[in-house]
């Protein structure tokens, strides 16, 4: 049994907790949401009253925030404080590379082992154990990072270098957004051609345009394996977050001088659908708004 602090219980970390739990491991749990910290308990983790107490005795930390801020200042000023130096640090947020690098470098200065390891997988997967982490760490610690995130995990990849699992989580989230508007272009405008979604859906599934986001994660609803779209786009990837990792990938490619036009189109569009108010839906919700029937989503 390992005794693992897990900072961060919302949509993705209250999921992982549990898995974590389920894995018979004892589970320290903390987040700022009294709820979460209920249904974290209810899964078989113990609640902790603050980030130190949480990760006093831990020998894994793992940590499921919002942004880089919040990273940054959960390590620099409550996990290096309190954890022991023992402890394996892991960081599974999707946040900009320079903030996981200067927490990395701040973790190693203070004698900890640190991983920035983001995920790929969306709610889902996070409640069945199946996410895919990239992972960003010393070669040398990768195998603990593997086996710590076991219970989480369909696969584990390390990326490279500290900052090479949010690089690599950004370029894939940018990869997704782009391929789930096309997908929706494509349907919206197959239903305008008088090509019924499901025939489309049988086609493109087994042709050149076959993708994720149309094979497994098919935006219309009653068409292919069950997805948020059966459910009034509820739960999954919430488009504000689908939004929040375009914005980090456009910084990225403006530091970087990458050019990334498609991103930047992707991002404006997401920018278009969270501002009309519907960043809660899950992004491939957005073909509503191309096909003009964004009142279906209220």
């Amino acid at each position: 049994m390992t005794h693992i602090a897990f900072i961060g219980l919302g949509n993705m970390g209250g999921g992982m907790a549990a898995n974590q739990a389920k894995a018979q491991h004892q589970v320290s749990a903390f987040d700022l949401s009294a709820a979460a910290l209920e249904r974290a308990v209810a899964a078989g983790c113990h609640a902790a009253g603050s980030v130190a107490e949480a990760v006093k005795d831990a020998q894994v930390v793992i940590t499921m925030l919002p942004a880089g801020p919040h990273v940054r200042s959960v390590y620099g000023e409550q996990v290096l404080a309190h954890a022991p130096k023992s402890a394996l640090l892991i960081d599974c947020s999707t946040i900009d590379v320079e903030s996981a690098r200067a927490v990395a470098g701040l973790a190693k200065a203070a004698g900890f082992r640190f991983a920035d390891a983001p995920v790929s997988g969306g709610v889902m997967a996070a409640e069945a154990g199946t996410l895919a982490f990239m992972v960003g760490c010393d070669a040398a610690d990768f195998a603990a990072v593997e086996a710590a995130l076991a219970p989480m995990s369909r696969a584990t990849i390390h990326a490279g270098d500290h900052g090479a699992g949010q690089a690599a989580k950004i370029c894939n989230n940018m990869l997704l957004g782009i391929s789930m508007l096309g997908t929706c272009e494509a349907f919206a405008l197959a239903e305008k051609l008088g090509l019924a979604a499901d025939r489309f859906f049988e086609i493109a599934s087994q042709s050149s345009g076959q993708c994720w986001s149309v094979s497994t994660y098919c935006p219309v609803p009653g068409v292919g394996p069950s997805t948020p779209a059966d459910r009034n786009y509820e739960g999954g990837f919430a488009a504000a977050m689908m939004l929040k990792d375009l914005k980090l990938a456009q910084d990225a490619a403006a530091k970087a001088g990458a050019s990334t036009p498609m991103g930047a189109q992707a991002e404006a569009l997401y920018a278009l659908f969270d501002g009309n108010g519907f960043g809660g839906k899950d992004f491939s919700a957005v073909l509503q708004l191309l096909r003009g029937k964004v009142a279906s989503l209220n």
